[in-house]
């Protein structure tokens, strides 16, 4: 249901009181102005910013209240706390129908109109204000003003515009706006997601030495690297100046959608556009070495595997890391065959419950009251964290190298390979969801892994080159700087 006409009134904040006494003399619910409501709807968008609109609607913010795993945690955790979970998650996922009234919990987010689910155009270009640090605290200015970093903005018939630092990626409002619908605490306290606070504590996020409001020179916002810029006009309106940027409004994570999203046909297109965004993403963010050194009079070899979260503005992977599920794949062979591995998953296998005990496994794990873990986010009283943290500043590049050692009992391999996987959200945690009944199981088929291509690492006796770390080690390139310290055991 729509809003009453004074609730209209709060979102106006400018009508006249001959309008209002009409509205208050009516009965019933009343309709938002046509010109208001067309606002708030992307497909208005559309005709001015196609491009910006195509690349929005295959994003996960066009998804968040469609995509299944949402819908059946929320669901679940709905019923398992007997309503108290609220707007919690809606709010977030769906933020337009939390301010409109629409709904109160989001189980009826399915009967609402596409315009009011996900996080819209409309919902980050109305923000004036980012109060908080996390679940969403976000203020709209509930009029027909859209806001952008964009300076003397063209007039146009459709809506009013202004400058907003919130929305420029070179300012620290922006990344203020963006991390504080992305770290969330919940009801009880515990830090579920952390991705604003990583960024925080990170060398990324340092202020100009003579100037605190200014990024230092080598500061990165969250839109530099998930909305980055393209010179050009900003809109097809008649007018529209040529001497603009506009970010990519795909808004690349690691998620991409389980459904045929936006549409059947569009879906295959979307989805690799943000396969090769998050291909792309990654190749920047992760460094590999690996290491051999053979003992041939104890007839064994010891392999090294090292990570480094170079270029993430956050720890790695980040997000719902408690859903994430990130390992290390370690082959080993001789002339005869395999000799040891280690993170060897099969599609469609669960990587949780591995019967691996050298496996590399990066996620946050979350634990109840009584110690034993659980999956959903309203079970846990703490977590314990396994992820790739970013360095906390320019003189500390060395300390977030670290290393996973593997025992070879079968002398000198001949071949050593390793890789990082991925998968956005457990396979465990998706049974989970289907044995409640919430998840469909033909949801689970759809998660697919991903791998981190530059991260991928061949050693042999001809190609390693001799290394303080112990051995002969291959690297990834001149770009990620080796490791300058001793493996640990």
């Amino acid at each position: 249901m729509r809003p009453t006409g004074l609730q209209w009134l709060r979102w106006t904040g400018a009508i006249g009181t001959v309008w209002l006494a009409a509205c208050q003399a009516e009965s019933g619910p009343k309709q938002w102005p046509d010109d208001y409501a067309d606002l708030m709807d992307p497909e208005t968008c559309r005709e001015c910013h196609p491009d910006h609109v195509r690349q929005w609607e295959g994003s996960m913010h066009a998804y968040a209240a469609d995509d299944p795993v949402f819908l059946a945690m929320n669901r679940r955790g709905q019923r398992e706390t007997n309503g108290e979970l609220g707007d919690f998650c809606i709010k977030c996922h769906a933020p337009m129908a939390v301010a409109l009234e629409t709904t109160v919990d989001g189980l009826n987010v399915g009967e609402l109109p596409q315009w009011q689910k996900g996080v819209t155009c409309y919902f980050c270009h109305n923000t004036i204000a980012a109060d908080g640090t996390h679940n969403n605290p976000l203020e709209l200015a509930r009029d027909g003003v859209m806001r952008a970093a964009v300076d003397e903005p063209v007039p146009n018939p459709v809506h009013e515009s202004a400058y907003s630092s919130l929305l420029h990626e070179t300012q620290f409002d922006s990344s203020r706006m963006c991390g504080s619908c992305h770290d969330i605490v919940t009801p009880r306290g515990l830090d579920l997601e952390r991705t604003y606070k990583e960024w925080q504590n990170s060398v990324f996020s340092h202020a100009h030495p003579t100037d605190p409001d200014r990024p230092a020179l080598y500061a990165t916002m969250c839109t530099q690297c998930h909305a980055e810029t393209t010179d050009g006009p900003i809109s097809t309106y008649e007018g529209a100046r040529g001497d603009r940027s506009h970010h990519d409004h795909r808004f690349v994570g690691i998620d991409v959608a389980l459904t045929p999203f936006p549409t059947p046909e569009l879906a295959p297109v979307v989805q690799a556009d943000q396969l090769a965004g998050i291909a792309e993403a990654r190749d920047r963010a992760l460094c590999t070495t690996l290491c051999v050194e053979s003992f041939p009079e104890q007839g064994r070899s010891v392999v090294t595997a090292w990570l480094h979260n170079e270029g993430s503005g956050h720890s790695w992977p980040s997000g719902a890391a408690q859903d994430r599920r990130a390992w290390v794949e370690v082959i080993a062979r001789s002339a005869a065959g395999v000799v040891f591995e280690s993170g060897v998953v099969a599609e469609g296998q669960p990587v949780v419950g591995l019967p691996d005990p050298s496996l590399w496994l990066l996620r946050d794990t979350l634990f109840d009251d009584l110690g034993q873990e659980v999956h959903m986010f309203w079970d846990a009283a703490r977590y314990e964290s396994n992820l790739l943290t970013i360095v906390p500043d320019l003189s500390s590049e060395q300390q977030t190298w670290v290393s996973r050692r593997y025992e070879i009992p079968d002398g000198a391999p001949q071949e050593v390979t390793m890789r990082v996987r991925l998968r956005p959200m457990g396979l465990d945690v998706l049974d989970d969801l289907i044995a409640s009944g919430d998840l469909a199981p033909a949801v689970r088929a759809a998660m697919i892994t991903q791998e981190a291509p530059l991260t991928r690492r061949v050693w042999t006796p001809t190609t390693g080159e001799p290394s303080p770390l112990g051995g002969t080690c291959v690297h990834q390139s001149v770009s990620c700087f080796a490791p300058q310290t001793k493996a640990s055991p």
